[in-house]
């Protein structure tokens, strides 16, 4: 049968069929449908936004931690990337050379990390099983490169711990991963993160990023971009650096492999991370390198870039880079300055960075170079700043060819953070 439809003057719809019989059901079923549409359509919303409410929007992070002292504590400087002949890649480059050129530049803490797969996971029976691990001066950390087909990153520990568990879910799912490093402890940064071995994991599993890989720093760009990223959507990821140097000088000719010029260009300290720890240990270490209270140079005698802020302007700085505060709506002083070997007469760019754009370019000269600015962060939603500096190149006999790599980058720092929330 076919149906035609009648208006009545009270806008309802009957069914009128050729028998002039109508259908109770079928009407009150049209009745109840005509009446949503006019409902969905008039009522000046659609289905699905009504009373709509964002649950990840930004909101008061509430209380935050207090700052740790930016006086109790000490400035220790350390290689976080480097491979000994546990990485079978490497040449000329067996621990006791490493740790040896390490005291002899200065070095006061180290991570040797070599790559996981070369010895199926086992580096509790091998780097750290190696007579050379051991040292009276320098700080050894426990560590890594977790090399995977998703990409390599960092293990950074204080103490031993069970590696081989970590190497076993390389390619399992990120949860699954996340649990692991959870339940070990430790420290994970993702290496060289946008390189050929990139790091294809999720960044929230994370406590840092190497933003500075090896002595050619023109290959970073885009991992400082990635950091910026991380840092703009509220993870709070630290910035440090590692060398990534897989050989040492032979002791002999005959020991020269086609890679030994590298010893030259890039090897220990190039770069070289800078952590303000709480005491000279090695947990200590640990600590701030994941608290963000770490900076980065172009080798260990480059000097260090330091980065403070004055909250209220009472002329006293109360915070450096890596902590995070709230902010008042009131402006707040900052500081950069160079501590260290400084070129005699030299003229360094500081270069500001806010929320991943520039912010402001100033010149600083002097014994001491120190440029200082203000600006008032934002009362909602997330502010950061983080400094990165220019000039002449500072000297590093011991690899020296490493300075033309390095170009006219001295160093940078990590972040100051307003309002980010500690439980992203």
């Amino acid at each position: 049968m076919i149906a035609h439809k009648t208006l009545k003057p009270n806008n309802n719809y009957d069914i009128v069929f050729n028998n002039n019989r109508k259908t109770p059901m079928l009407v009150s079923i049209i009745r109840i449908g005509l009446l949503m549409m006019t409902t969905y359509c008039f009522s000046g919303t659609a289905r699905g936004q009504s009373n709509h409410s964002n649950p990840w929007a930004v909101t008061d992070v509430g209380v935050l931690p207090p700052i740790a002292s930016i006086t109790g504590g000490v400035w220790l400087k350390g290689e976080l990337h480097v491979h000994s002949r546990h990485s079978k890649e490497s040449s000329n480059n067996p621990i006791s050379k490493i740790l040896a050129f390490s005291k002899a530049v200065g070095m006061d803490y180290i991570c040797i990390t070599d790559h996981d797969n070369h010895v199926n996971g086992d580096v509790a029976n091998n780097t750290w099983a190696d007579p050379e691990f051991k040292s009276d001066s320098i700080l050894l950390l426990y560590g890594a490169e977790w090399t995977t087909t998703r990409g390599h990153g960092n293990v950074f520990s204080a103490r031993p711990y069970d590696h081989q568990r970590l190497y076993d879910v390389r390619d399992q799912r990120d949860v699954v991963i996340g649990a692991v490093k959870k339940q070990l402890g430790v420290h994970l940064s993702a290496n060289h993160p946008s390189g050929k071995d990139h790091f294809g994991y999720s960044y929230d599993m994370v406590n840092s990023i190497e933003v500075w890989n090896s002595a050619v720093w023109s290959k970073n760009a885009n991992a400082i971009m990635i950091w910026d990223d991380m840092l703009s959507s509220g993870r709070k990821l630290t910035g440090r650096g590692g060398s990534d140097a897989h050989h040492g000088v032979p002791d002999k000719p005959e020991q020269a492999t086609t890679n030994s010029y590298q010893a030259k260009a890039n090897y220990v300290g190039t770069p070289t991370t800078w952590v303000f720890a709480t005491a000279r240990t090695s947990q200590a270490v640990v600590d701030a390198l994941t608290n963000g209270r770490v900076s980065v140079s172009a080798n260990p005698y480059a000097p260090r870039v330091e980065f403070y802020a004055d909250l209220d302007q009472d002329g006293k700085m109360d915070m450096m880079m890596g902590d995070n505060a709230r902010p008042t709506g009131k402006p707040v002083k900052f500081r950069v300055q160079l501590t260290g070997q400084t070129v005699s007469g030299a003229t360094y760019t500081v270069n500001v960075v806010k929320n991943g754009d520039k912010f402001g370019t100033f010149q600083a000269t002097g014994k001491l170079p120190t440029v200082e600015f203000t600006d008032t962060p934002a009362t909602s939603g997330r502010t950061y700043y983080r400094v990165v500096v220019e000039g002449p190149p500072t000297a590093y006999p011991q690899v020296p060819q490493s300075m033309a790599l390095s170009g006219n980058m001295v160093g940078l720092s990590n972040p100051i953070c307003f309002n980010f929330d500690p439980n992203f």
